[in-house]
Protein backbone atom coordinates (compact mmCIF):
# COMPACT_ATOMS: atom_id res chain seq x y z
CA UNK A 1 0.00 0.00 0.00
CA UNK A 2 1.03 3.39 -0.48
CA UNK A 3 -0.47 6.80 1.28
CA UNK A 4 -0.19 10.03 -0.59
CA UNK A 5 0.25 12.79 1.91
CA UNK A 6 1.68 16.31 1.94
CA UNK A 7 3.38 17.47 5.55
CA UNK A 8 1.38 19.10 7.70
CA UNK A 9 -1.84 18.35 5.81
CA UNK A 10 -4.91 15.90 7.27
CA UNK A 11 -3.08 13.26 5.77
CA UNK A 12 -1.20 13.40 8.71
CA UNK A 13 -4.07 11.46 10.24
CA UNK A 14 -3.84 8.41 8.72
CA UNK A 15 -0.15 8.87 9.10
CA UNK A 16 -0.65 8.77 12.62
CA UNK A 17 -2.97 5.60 12.27
CA UNK A 18 -0.37 3.84 9.43
CA UNK A 19 2.40 4.11 12.57
CA UNK A 20 -0.12 3.70 15.96
CA UNK A 21 -0.75 0.40 14.01
CA UNK A 22 2.59 -0.58 12.95
CA UNK A 23 1.43 -1.17 9.47
CA UNK A 24 3.84 -1.65 6.49
CA UNK A 25 2.58 1.46 4.01
CA UNK A 26 5.05 3.63 1.53
CA UNK A 27 4.58 7.22 1.99
CA UNK A 28 4.51 9.44 -1.17
CA UNK A 29 4.88 12.80 -0.82
CA UNK A 30 2.42 15.08 -3.22
CA UNK A 31 4.09 18.51 -4.44
CA UNK A 32 1.37 20.97 -4.48
CA UNK A 33 1.95 23.84 -6.86
CA UNK A 34 0.35 24.56 -10.91
CA UNK A 35 0.76 20.65 -10.92
CA UNK A 36 0.26 17.73 -8.72
CA UNK A 37 2.88 15.70 -8.77
CA UNK A 38 3.93 12.51 -6.57
CA UNK A 39 7.41 12.09 -5.41
CA UNK A 40 7.76 9.24 -7.62
CA UNK A 41 6.18 11.25 -10.40
CA UNK A 42 2.91 10.78 -11.27
CA UNK A 43 0.40 13.47 -11.91
CA UNK A 44 -1.61 13.11 -8.80
CA UNK A 45 -5.02 14.10 -10.38
CA UNK A 46 -4.51 10.45 -12.39
CA UNK A 47 -4.36 8.97 -9.21
CA UNK A 48 -7.20 11.07 -7.51
CA UNK A 49 -9.11 13.52 -9.49
CA UNK A 50 -10.08 15.34 -6.70
CA UNK A 51 -6.35 16.37 -6.44
CA UNK A 52 -6.65 16.02 -2.73
CA UNK A 53 -4.60 14.39 0.10
CA UNK A 54 -4.95 11.70 1.46
CA UNK A 55 -5.62 8.86 -0.76
CA UNK A 56 -4.32 5.26 -0.50
CA UNK A 57 -3.03 2.97 -2.77
CA UNK A 58 -4.10 -0.58 -2.17
CA UNK A 59 -1.98 -3.48 -3.67
CA UNK A 60 -4.52 -4.23 -6.02
CA UNK A 61 -4.39 -0.73 -7.17
CA UNK A 62 -7.34 0.77 -6.43
CA UNK A 63 -7.45 3.86 -4.24
CA UNK A 64 -9.45 5.31 -1.43
CA UNK A 65 -9.50 8.70 -0.65
CA UNK A 66 -11.48 11.22 2.22
CA UNK A 67 -9.48 11.20 5.48
CA UNK A 68 -11.93 9.90 8.06
CA UNK A 69 -12.61 6.89 5.31
CA UNK A 70 -8.86 6.16 5.39
CA UNK A 71 -7.86 6.00 9.06
CA UNK A 72 -11.17 3.33 9.65
CA UNK A 73 -10.40 1.24 6.90
CA UNK A 74 -6.30 1.23 8.32
CA UNK A 75 -7.45 0.47 11.78
CA UNK A 76 -9.43 -2.45 10.40
CA UNK A 77 -6.17 -4.00 9.04
CA UNK A 78 -4.82 -3.99 12.68
CA UNK A 79 -8.00 -4.96 15.20
CA UNK A 80 -6.00 -6.15 18.11
CA UNK A 81 -4.56 -2.45 18.43
CA UNK A 82 -8.00 -1.90 19.08
CA UNK A 83 -7.67 2.16 17.20
CA UNK A 84 -11.36 1.72 16.38
CA UNK A 85 -13.69 -0.09 18.56
CA UNK A 86 -16.07 -1.82 16.56
CA UNK A 87 -18.65 -3.06 18.92
CA UNK A 88 -21.24 -1.56 21.51
CA UNK A 89 -22.21 1.95 21.60
CA UNK A 90 -18.00 2.73 21.74
CA UNK A 91 -18.55 2.16 18.03
CA UNK A 92 -21.17 4.66 17.49
CA UNK A 93 -19.44 7.26 19.97
CA UNK A 94 -16.51 6.77 17.72
CA UNK A 95 -18.56 7.64 14.89
CA UNK A 96 -20.08 10.42 15.87
CA UNK A 97 -16.86 11.74 16.90
CA UNK A 98 -14.90 11.41 13.53
CA UNK A 99 -17.97 12.78 11.74
CA UNK A 100 -17.68 15.70 14.09
CA UNK A 101 -14.26 16.27 13.62
CA UNK A 102 -14.84 16.24 9.67
CA UNK A 103 -17.68 18.46 9.34
CA UNK A 104 -17.53 20.51 12.31
CA UNK A 105 -13.57 21.28 12.63
CA UNK A 106 -12.22 20.38 9.00
CA UNK A 107 -14.76 21.65 7.40
CA UNK A 108 -14.50 24.73 9.25
CA UNK A 109 -10.94 25.28 9.10
CA UNK A 110 -11.04 24.87 5.44
CA UNK A 111 -11.80 28.12 4.43
CA UNK A 112 -8.68 29.88 6.35
CA UNK A 113 -6.66 28.33 4.16
CA UNK A 114 -7.97 30.69 1.38
CA UNK A 115 -6.50 33.68 2.99
CA UNK A 116 -10.24 34.86 3.58
CA UNK A 117 -11.24 38.74 3.90
CA UNK A 118 -10.60 39.64 7.80
CA UNK A 119 -14.51 39.56 8.26
CA UNK A 120 -14.88 36.24 7.28
CA UNK A 121 -11.54 34.77 8.84
CA UNK A 122 -13.61 36.54 12.31
CA UNK A 123 -16.32 35.13 11.69
CA UNK A 124 -14.82 31.42 10.68
CA UNK A 125 -12.45 31.65 14.22
CA UNK A 126 -15.54 32.48 16.14
CA UNK A 127 -17.22 29.09 15.13
CA UNK A 128 -14.16 26.67 15.15
CA UNK A 129 -13.53 28.59 19.00
CA UNK A 130 -16.63 27.27 19.60
CA UNK A 131 -16.67 23.99 18.25
CA UNK A 132 -13.63 23.42 19.74
CA UNK A 133 -15.63 24.01 22.84
CA UNK A 134 -17.86 21.12 22.15
CA UNK A 135 -14.55 18.86 21.52
CA UNK A 136 -13.30 19.74 24.90
CA UNK A 137 -16.79 18.65 25.88
CA UNK A 138 -16.74 15.53 24.20
CA UNK A 139 -13.15 15.15 26.29
CA UNK A 140 -14.00 15.95 29.29
CA UNK A 141 -11.82 14.45 31.77
CA UNK A 142 -10.59 11.67 29.66
CA UNK A 143 -7.00 11.12 29.04
CA UNK A 144 -8.89 10.10 25.14
CA UNK A 145 -11.96 11.60 23.30
CA UNK A 146 -13.15 8.25 24.01
CA UNK A 147 -11.35 7.14 27.04
CA UNK A 148 -8.35 4.86 25.27
CA UNK A 149 -6.60 6.47 22.47
CA UNK A 150 -8.11 6.05 19.05
CA UNK A 151 -8.14 6.90 15.57
CA UNK A 152 -10.41 10.10 16.61
CA UNK A 153 -7.56 11.49 18.45
CA UNK A 154 -5.38 11.22 15.75
CA UNK A 155 -7.91 13.14 13.30
CA UNK A 156 -8.35 15.91 16.15
CA UNK A 157 -4.55 16.14 16.95
CA UNK A 158 -4.27 17.52 12.91
CA UNK A 159 -7.25 20.27 13.89
CA UNK A 160 -5.58 21.43 16.92
CA UNK A 161 -1.98 21.90 14.85
CA UNK A 162 -4.60 23.96 12.44
CA UNK A 163 -5.71 26.15 15.00
CA UNK A 164 -2.72 26.68 16.04
CA UNK A 165 -0.74 27.36 12.44
CA UNK A 166 -3.95 29.80 12.29
CA UNK A 167 -3.28 30.87 15.74
CA UNK A 168 -6.88 30.28 16.92
CA UNK A 169 -7.20 31.01 20.26
CA UNK A 170 -7.78 27.99 22.41
CA UNK A 171 -6.47 29.34 25.75
CA UNK A 172 -10.10 29.40 27.38
CA UNK A 173 -10.05 25.50 26.69
CA UNK A 174 -6.98 24.32 29.04
CA UNK A 175 -8.10 20.67 28.94
CA UNK A 176 -7.63 20.66 25.43
CA UNK A 177 -4.48 22.02 25.46
CA UNK A 178 -2.94 18.95 27.64
CA UNK A 179 -4.37 16.81 25.42
CA UNK A 180 -2.74 17.86 22.27
CA UNK A 181 0.09 17.65 24.06
CA UNK A 182 -0.48 13.87 25.49
CA UNK A 183 -1.23 13.19 21.63
CA UNK A 184 1.42 14.73 20.48
CA UNK A 185 4.01 13.14 22.64
CA UNK A 186 3.05 9.72 21.78
CA UNK A 187 5.54 8.28 20.14
CA UNK A 188 3.97 7.03 16.83
CA UNK A 189 3.26 10.56 16.84
CA UNK A 190 6.52 11.79 17.49
CA UNK A 191 7.78 9.53 14.10
CA UNK A 192 5.26 10.46 12.30
CA UNK A 193 5.94 14.24 12.64
CA UNK A 194 9.51 13.67 12.40
CA UNK A 195 8.74 11.81 8.63
CA UNK A 196 7.20 14.92 7.75
CA UNK A 197 9.51 17.53 8.30
CA UNK A 198 7.14 18.88 10.99
CA UNK A 199 8.08 20.35 14.60
CA UNK A 200 7.65 17.65 17.63
CA UNK A 201 7.08 20.02 20.08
Amino acid sequence: MKLFYASGACSLAPHIVIREAGLDVELDKVSFGAERRTADGRNFYDINPQGAVPALELDNGEVLTEAQVLIQYLASLAPAKNLAPQDGMARWRLLETLNFIATELHKGTSPLFKKPLPEVREAAVKNLVNRFGLLDGKLGDKPYLLGDFTIADAYAFVMLRWARAFEIDLSSLPRLQSYYQRVQQRPAVQQTLQEEDLPTS
